[in-house]
């Protein structure tokens, strides 16, 4: 293994800087998870796997790494705002079912999601419904340190009083003259905040709000930005290494977060802020409103109008990695099309390793093979460039298969186990499976069905149930039978 040292890009500091956790060799990690009123669409999965070869890369480092990614499951308001309804509420309504019952659907959907694109388990996965009582602990601190006021039986954060003392928008270079520009009216339905910029850490409940607590304050529930302060902190300590998550979410909510940590009295929590960037397709940002939005299995099957045929999930993960995580990416079919085949060229060179004969010499540069994809990975996990000395290490492979260069038995098992590491174990890519159907649709509708088994086993019905009604919604129909289940696409 490498020696060199890790840089990571710090979204506080907008520079690369060696990475050196507070509390070695422990790492704390924690990233932003979905608010469960929907499907998570590809935009999501990628933000997710930016953070799964973070953990990957750190966890072979032998770090040892608490992963904690949070479920949003109360207190996310309809665009983001403070004011409205919450999101998963408004969804349960539409669907005329209990808000918890949305909760559960789509957290089932999501990590049904996470296992398709074979992205690692968080070893915590606390949600904001878990921790009332921290978020009203911390909005209770914010108050006695100065930084909160309470109107009506809502909760806000004092962000100009917080600016006489701290920087308020350290994180995304936001200036408080900026903001005071503005005035009250540019904000609808938030007359009772003393400024504009002021944000809820606690809102008061209407009526007709089903999921509500009891606070101080009165009944109500947390601010969307609160649970991630209290959640992390409650996990990883006040000061932790890694705070992650998408380009969208450095303001408001990461720099509430920061602001919120300061202002009850702890310090600034996070010593590396990482965002990713964001997923366009054919040029446009993805969204639903412009019908370029999609879904994981529209994308296995290809039943969306925009994609020419299906692709397998370890197309679109290698896909995700030939671009480093802080630029686009622009999702196409012939983006797709072109990692198809060079995943397929990478997995053949895997195999072809194993027809190699040992040699009494070795001739070619193991040790700048090795070197060259640490030296990536060392680079703000630039995972395009780590693939690009893979296939590199590819023409001395086949030189070695085509007896034109040699390496020893030894060599050869290093070189066998640094391809297995980097493929299979950093970079996540999982081995194409051996079938006599090389039909990709029945390739992964097989691995889809063997989830489903497994959920009925552990007698979760409700991820059964999910996979037979999303299975559904593109078509394909599943019938259970003595004999297992078997699917059929309907006209």
């Amino acid at each position: 293994m490498s020696n060199k040292q890790l840089f990571i890009y710090n979204s506080l500091t907008s520079k690369k800087e060696k990475f050196v956790p507070i509390n070695p060799p422990f790492v704390g990690l924690y990233v932003c998870g979905p608010t469960v009123y929907s499907e998570a669409h590809l935009g999501n999965v990628r933000t997710f796997l930016t953070f799964d070869i973070v953990y990957r890369y750190l966890t072979h480092l032998n770090y040892k790494v608490r992963y904690v990614r949070n479920i949003t499951d109360v207190g996310h308001l309809v665009d983001d705002v403070d004011f409205g309804e919450d999101k998963i509420e408004k969804r349960a309504r539409l669907e005329k079912i209990e808000p918890m019952e949305i909760v559960q659907k789509y957290t089932n959907s999501f990590h049904f999601t996470t296992q398709l694109f074979n992205l690692k388990n968080p070893d915590i996965e606390p949600s904001a419904t878990g921790h009332i009582i921290e978020q009203i602990e911390m909005v209770q601190k914010i108050i006695t340190h100065g930084y909160g006021y309470e109107i009506n039986g809502s909760v806000y954060f004092d962000v100009k009083k917080y600016a006489e003392k701290f920087n308020y928008g350290e994180l995304s270079g936001r200036k408080l003259d900026e903001l005071l520009e503005q005035t009250r009216e540019n904000l609808e339905g938030g007359e009772e905040k003393r400024f504009f910029a002021d944000f809820a850490i606690w809102k008061k409940a209407s009526p007709e709000t089903i999921m509500k607590w009891n606070s101080p304050w009165g009944t109500g529930v947390p601010g969307w930005h609160l649970e991630c302060s209290a959640m992390s902190t409650k996990y990883l300590g006040q000061q932790f290494d890694i705070h992650g998550g998408g380009m969208d979410l450095k303001f408001p909510h990461h720099e509430c977060e920061i602001a919120q940590s300061v202002g009850s009295g702890s310090p600034s929590p996070v010593k590396y802020w990482m965002h990713g960037n964001m997923l366009t397709v054919n040029g446009s940002k993805m969204s639903k409103s412009l019908g370029n939005s999609f879904l994981p299995l529209e994308l296995i099957s290809g039943s969306h109008p925009l994609l020419e045929k299906g692709y397998d999930p370890m197309t679109v993960r290698f896909f995700f990695l030939q671009a480093q995580y802080r630029s686009t990416v622009d999702f196409s079919n012939e983006a797709l099309q072109a990692s198809e085949k060079g995943l397929k060229r990478l997995m053949s060179g895997i195999k072809l390793l194993e027809n190699i004969k040992p040699s009494y010499s070795t001739s070619i540069n193991l040790t700048s093979i090795i070197e060259n994809c640490y030296s990536s990975m060392n680079d703000d996990f630039n995972t395009p460039i780590t693939i690009a000395h893979l296939f590199d290490g590819l023409k001395q492979i086949n030189l070695l298969n085509e007896g034109k260069e040699t390496i020893t038995i030894n060599d050869l098992k290093t070189l066998k186990n640094h391809y297995s590491t980097f493929i299979f174990e950093i970079l996540g890519l999982m081995p194409e499976k051996e079938t006599s159907n090389p039909e990709l649709l029945n390739e992964t509708l097989n691995i889809i069905l063997s989830l489903r088994k497994k959920a009925k086993e552990n007698k979760d019905y409700s991820t059964s149930d999910f996979i037979r009604d999303e299975l559904s919604k593109i078509n394909i129909t599943l019938k259970d039978n003595k004999d297992g289940t078997t699917w059929k696409i309907e006209n």
